[in-house]
């Protein structure tokens, strides 16, 4: 996504701020209420102030400057040509956000800023995993001015967390809260360095919880909030009047400024707390995996599988070998529950089982053929070999594919066309700036034509690596042919 360059978005943000700082931080006085028979009383309201919050947290908060020195960290040949997009990520409304420069030296430095919070007295850093994900350097400066090279213990680009470590002791640091007792509704507080402004607070509230199929990360469960964040937060937290982490700002809903717009997403804090003990435990983070492809229930499929209301994930594929091929789940049952939980739709499953150890043992509730039945089932560990034999193909040039099931191939529109449906585009990959979207069927890889992800795989492999990739798509109406290079 283009943005705009950095002198102005530091001008319309100053712009911004003024407006947002003039919003009433606390609330006192009296307030009118109506009751039942229309009589106007007044209650007084309880204020709400921030300053405790500011003097608890604010020391705890860094900001975290990286630099790399190769020409592209981008994952593309011309990204490196727009240093604003350093920390884009996500599709086109969803945004991962930072500062980037680019050092004026023929080497091409590429520079950037963010923030994170200090989690242990003794120099631990919690951060997002895209704010120090393979840089060159990484140094935290705290909020007295000290400085200090930083080094990534451990990090999760599936959640987008990393634990970064400084040679340090007795530091401020905030402990992380129970994000499974926050509510819709409740104050927080963003802490970060928007713009290189180091310590700065924004006041607001908890706007939703668990927010997911934004396309920002493959496990979301995101608390949504109005507090102010923007670009050079990320990494930062969302903390509440008691001045403990409810969760690591991460993501906002963006325009072509990229600026604030009332929509913030951040990380859940008892998902960074499970992180964060993995990676001091054993260095890296372990994830479930049960080895179905999932798709969400509509009104539409819920009538057809004969289910009570819309809910569930809905099985459209069983890797071979995988646990859920051993307990045997079939294509076409509906996951409702596991372990007397309830299952809202394929992300909630989804991230459900991320947060679960491998070996963990599941009991899950199916609806099959119009009858519930129990499914027990023992999760495994995820690695890159099982997932490649998933329905879900991730690619070099930047697409995610799976296959086109009667449901999708009925809600997209194919209604003769054979291929693989590209479920997602990474940001400023080779496929994106062709023009690739989400939705696209790839009817042929270089004049083979392809049917199933395993034959879109195999027709890959015989791919030569130093020449371009050729596609038959059909996007939208339009038939044409793309070539893209990885």
């Amino acid at each position: 996504m283009k943005t705009d360059r950095l002198p102005l978005l530091i001008k319309g943000t100053l712009v911004c701020a003024g407006i947002i700082l003039a919003a009433p931080s606390f609330i006192e006085g009296n307030q009118q209420q109506f009751s039942r028979d229309g009589t106007q009383t007044e209650v007084a309201s309880s204020p709400v102030d921030f300053r405790a919050v500011a003097k608890k947290a604010i020391p705890a908060v860094v900001s975290i400057k990286v630099t790399a020195k190769r020409k592209n960290i981008f994952g593309n040949d011309n990204a490196a040509n727009d240093p604003n997009d350093l920390f884009n990520g996500g599709s086109d409304l969803w945004s991962l956000f930072g500062i980037p420069r680019r050092d004026s030296s023929r080497s091409q430095t590429l520079s950037g800023q963010a923030s994170g919070v200090i989690v242990k007295p003794d120099g631990y850093v919690l951060t997002n995993s895209h704010v120090v994900h393979d840089m060159d350097t990484i140094t935290v400066v705290l909020n007295d001015g000290r400085e200090f090279p930083g080094k990534v213990l451990g990090e999760d680009p599936n959640s987008d967390l990393a634990l970064v470590k400084i040679d340090a002791k007795d530091l401020p640091y905030l402990n992380l809260a129970n994000s499974d007792e926050l509510e819709v509704g409740q104050w927080v507080a963003a802490i970060g360095n928007p713009f290189g402004l180091q310590a700065t607070l924004t006041a607001g509230v908890i706007s939703a919880k668990g927010r997911n199929n934004l396309d920002v990360v493959p496990y979301e469960d995101f608390i949504q909030t109005d507090a102010a964040i923007n670009r050079g937060n990320s990494g930062g937290p969302l903390v509440t009047l008691d001045g403990e982490i409810a969760g690591i700002n991460t993501a906002i809903a963006t325009n072509a400024s990229s600026g604030y717009m009332g929509i913030g997403f951040a990380i859940p804090s008892n998902m960074a707390k499970r992180v964060s003990e993995e990676i001091l435990a054993d260095g890296k983070v372990s994830h479930g995996f049960i080895g179905v492809a999932l798709q969400n229930v509509d009104y539409n499929l819920a009538k057809a599988f004969g289910l009570k209301k819309v809910e569930g994930a809905l099985v459209t594929a069983v890797t071979k070998g995988s646990p859920a091929e051993k307990a045997g789940l079939q294509v076409e049952d509906v996951i409702i529950g596991y372990n007397d939980r309830p299952v809202e739709n394929a992300a909630g499953l989804r991230n459900a089982v991320y947060m679960f150890k491998p070996g963990t043992k599941l009991n899950l509730r199916v609806i099959r053929k119009d009858k519930e039945i129990n499914v027990p089932i023992e999760l495994a560990e995820f690695n890159s070999s099982l997932a490649a034999a998933g329905p879900a193909i991730q690619t070099k040039i930047g697409i995610e594919v799976d296959n086109l099931t009667p449901e999708l191939a009925h809600s997209l529109g194919y209604v003769q066309e054979t291929g693989v449906v590209i479920t997602k585009v990474a940001p400023n990959s080779t496929a994106a700036l062709a023009g690739l979207k989400k939705g696209a069927l790839i009817i042929a890889v270089n004049r083979q034509k392809v049917s199933n992800t395993k034959q879109f795989s195999e027709a890959l492999k015989q791919s030569d690596e130093d020449s371009p990739v050729l596609l038959q798509v059909k996007q939208g109406d339009q038939y044409f042919f793309i070539s893209l290079s990885g």
